[in-house]
């Protein structure tokens, strides 16, 4: 199909009012402020998206934090490449596994509450722009932790403070606090055809 001077510039008069419809939207958010974000659902991306804004905020030399939950200190992709940034982001990997390689709740529900008083202290520092709290909603799901005081916790957060909660099965009392929360949907998984994890792509 050959384009003519009539369609280009039909659509040129349609991009025009597109724009003004666009900038007066824009102009009309004048708030600024720390978000509560969470990434949830049965579909992979949750925590490769988490680190794609703390990667984003990185390049802005903002200084952010990574606290895992469940997840053990197995050595990933995500986590050698933001530790070469320095202080610029701090890693704490304070899980000991999943629950099914653990066996042990209370072991896990220990594990789980130095990785909350972690990310508690890390809250409570001023320098710090983004939080990742990597499989908290687990954590939450098996009632590992507290959801009301988590919930109250993440609330009271420091007013510039963003925060990132990935992992399956948020709770509703967290989606209502949140504000950005993104469903990772499963429509089809390599897994599912007995591909196994692999370096750069699952870890």
């Amino acid at each position: 199909m050959v384009e003519t001077d009539e369609d280009a510039a039909r659509h040129r008069e349609k991009m025009v009012r597109r724009k003004a419809v666009q900038d007066e939207e824009v102009a009309g958010k004048t708030i600024e402020k720390g978000l509560l974000i969470v990434h949830t659902g049965p579909g992979k991306g949750k925590s490769t998206a988490a680190f794609g804004l703390l990667l984003r905020m990185v390049g802005h030399g903002r200084r952010s934090a990574v606290v895992q939950f469940i997840k053990g200190a197995w050595s990933t992709g995500e986590r050698t490449a933001l530790e070469r940034f320095g202080d610029l982001v701090r890693w704490y990997s304070m899980g000991e596994g999943f629950t099914w390689e653990t066996q042990d709740r209370a072991r896990d529900i220990a594990a789980c509450r130095r990785a909350w008083e972690r990310a508690r202290a890390l809250m409570a520092d001023p320098d710090l722009a983004l939080l990742v709290l990597d499989e908290l909603n687990i954590a939450l799901r098996y009632g590992y932790l507290p959801l009301d005081e988590v919930v109250d916790s993440l609330r009271n957060r420091p007013p510039s403070l963003h925060v990132v909660v990935t992992g399956r099965n948020a709770k509703p009392e967290l989606i209502a606090a949140a504000d950005l929360v993104t469903e990772m949907l499963a429509v089809k998984h390599h897994f599912a055809a007995g591909v196994k994890a692999q370096k750069g792509i699952e870890f």
